[in-house]
């Protein structure tokens, strides 16, 4: 037989596609099969602007515009950015995936902190680079503890902020010293997916970062707060070299045509933007203060600047139990066991009375794991 002939019998991935965990998504079902209320995903409880969604009804047919260009302007004149340094993804998800293909690759490293977003481990792998994972500090991201894992083979670092599945958030002083401790050659990912959540006042600076460095990219999405998760709409900006390098292997039509025009009005109605902030907020800190009630029982909820909270069973009570038992009470949640936290609950701040209904039940299970 010839070499050819005696090669594998099928088609053989990649060994570094081999190693790659599949995303899991939240679930929305119990384990019967029957519809839960889902706070497992992020998804905005107010639901999405009437602007956006009777843009949908008159969305064309026809292959979408492959530059987003009305789209780009709109966010452009938004935030105050020239649309030229802005490139369009099928969800912030491809943007990261893109940003991990265009810079690294076999032999190169990619950091992120531990307790990231599963889908940095993803990007690094798909590429056939090398997942670096910098330690937590307290399930936040150590800026230090990141730079220390800094070689000459890192090509590309991600950072959350805030970050998922934790809420932790890195002021804007982190953020630029991050930076600063670089090399010039390494880019620098900073998602901001939750970004929209975050009070003005406290912006991290990424965006100017953006604008005045050659090595920064922000991504954004409109699946949470805007509540478009359905029409898979992400956004970054950077240098135009970057913004070049994402156009050259992006999708050609990565962005629907329903999608462009829902996102566009859905700009068009930033104070849908802003009451959802001011919901999230609030109902956020009155459900955290109920869980801080518990610490007694071991329930501790971390600092959230996000659309969640993660709550930590530190007690009787395990995080599997809980989640069990919010389903059994018609509630799905997002145990994370997968991610390093088995001891975890991500909780998608909801409406007042869900969120009242998951903290009785939580005091319940908790008093009767004594």
């Amino acid at each position: 037989m010839t070499e050819i002939q005696t090669r594998n019998r099928s088609p053989q991935p990649k060994p570094w596609i081999e190693a790659i965990h599949a995303y899991v998504p939240g679930k929305s079902a119990g384990k019967d099969g029957r519809p839960l209320i889902k706070l497992s995903a992020n998804e905005n409880p107010l639901g999405t602007s009437e602007l956006a969604l009777a843009a949908r009804a008159n969305a064309p047919a026809l292959y979408p515009d492959p530059d987003s260009k009305a789209l780009r302007s709109r966010l452009g004149e938004l935030h105050g950015i020239d649309p030229a340094r802005i490139v369009m993804g099928t969800g912030s998800d491809e943007l990261l995936n893109l940003a991990a293909q265009g810079y690294a690759g076999p032999g190169d490293e990619v950091i992120y902190v531990r307790y990231g977003f599963s889908v940095y481990d993803i990007a690094a792998r798909r590429c056939g680079a090398t997942p670096v994972v910098a330690p937590d500090a307290d399930y936040g991201t150590d800026v230090d503890a990141l730079l220390a894992l800094v070689t000459d083979k890192t090509r590309v670092v991600f950072i959350a902020n805030p970050n998922n599945p934790t809420g932790s958030f890195l002021p804007k002083g982190d953020i630029a010293r991050l930076h600063a401790a670089l090399p010039a050659d390494v880019l620098l990912v900073v998602d901001q997916a939750y970004g929209e959540y975050v009070a003005p006042e406290d912006d991290d600076g990424a965006m100017a970062l953006a604008e005045a460095h050659e090595n920064v990219l922000v991504t954004r999405t409109f699946s949470k707060i805007f509540g478009l998760a359905g029409e898979r709409i992400g956004w970054g900006t950077g240098a135009p070299g970057i913004v070049a390098t994402l156009n050259r292997i992006r999708g050609p039509f990565n962005v629907s045509s329903t999608g462009q025009a829902m996102a566009a009005a859905a700009l068009d109605d930033m104070a849908f933007v802003e009451r959802a902030r001011v919901h999230n907020r609030d109902e956020r800190a009155r459900f955290v203060e109920q869980i801080e009630a518990m610490g007694n029982h071991g329930l501790r909820a971390l600092p959230s600047q996000a659309n969640f909270v993660l709550i930590l069973f530190e007690g009787a009570l395990r995080a599997e139990t809980a989640f069990e038992g919010l389903a059994d009470r018609g509630y799905i949640v997002r145990w994370l066991p997968n991610q390093g936290l088995p001891h975890g609950l991500r909780i998608t701040i909801g409406h007042p009375q869900d969120m009242d209904a998951i903290a009785t039940a939580l005091r319940e299970m908790a008093e009767a794991a004594r």
